[in-house]
């Protein structure tokens, strides 16, 4: 899928749409100036062997919001298959993507290589957030088989500014038993602030299982762990809220 925005007036509206396959988009009318799209994997999840990829570019001065219109799923994965989810962010002078997916849920033998890709000018904006769920606590799933792997480039005027990667395999529930890594926790979630104007967000209220870090004037990066997916949840719509410039989707509403 691709999706470009450009700046109208004072709003921002769709340049370019072009999409193929289960992934669809969702253009919902909002107050305000930016332009919000929800997509929709119509094929109900993802397994060994698919592929998707998204492309989205916010020209100047524009700014979109992008959410999913559900939590994705990664599920059961045949051996030596694996699902790929590729997206790619271009934000132009003075634009802002908001890259708030709904959370990612992870069954047992799911296997997913995801990368997230992002590319500002010199004052353009990123708020990026991707929650993960290993399991659903309240059906009893346990994640014992995984290979998950979640790699983040952010480069600001062609140099790079922020990397990280992910990778869990094998038994994900005594992974995140361990007290260096979850303590137990059995969801988290990565937020990353590129902005101007991150250092002025330095002191937010943080939730319990929470820590902020700002790692330079213009990146402050948050990360959360939660004991399921509705705590994570709760915990983490107050941080989108006050970091967005724009309302929060209602997708995303509990």
């Amino acid at each position: 899928m691709l999706l470009a925005a450009k700046r109208r007036g004072a709003e921002s509206v769709i340049a370019d749409l072009r999409q193929q396959g289960s992934l669809k988009a969702l253009f919902p009318r909002v107050r305000g100036d930016a332009l919000q799209a929800v997509f929709l994997n119509t094929a109900g999840g993802l397994t060994g062997g698919d592929a998707m990829r998204i492309d989205v570019t916010a020209g100047q001065g524009a700014h979109v919001v992008l959410s999913s219109q559900a939590a994705e799923r990664a599920y059961r994965a045949q051996p030596g298959q694996t699902a790929r989810m590729e997206v790619t962010l271009d934000v132009g002078p003075g634009g802002r993507i908001d890259w708030l997916p709904q959370e990612t849920i992870l069954f047992d033998a799911a296997a997913l290589n995801r990368k997230l890709t992002v590319h500002l000018a010199a004052d353009a904006t990123a708020l990026l957030v991707e929650p993960v769920i290993f399991g659903r606590t309240a059906m009893g799933e346990v994640v014992h088989d995984l290979h998950f792997t979640d790699q983040w480039r952010v480069s600001r005027d062609g140099a790079l500014v922020f990397a990280d990667a992910v990778r869990m395999t094998g038994d994900a529930d005594a992974l995140l038993a361990r007290k260096a890594i979850a303590d137990g926790a059995g969801a988290m979630a990565t937020l990353l602030l590129a902005s101007p104007k991150a250092a002025a967000f330095a002191d937010l209220d943080l939730p319990e299982n929470c820590g902020a870090s700002l790692i330079a004037d213009d990146l402050l990066l948050v990360r959360l762990l939660a004991a399921d997916g509705f705590a994570l949840r709760r915990a983490l719509v107050p941080l989108v809220e006050v970091l967005s410039a724009a309302p929060i989707p209602r997708v995303w509403r509990l």
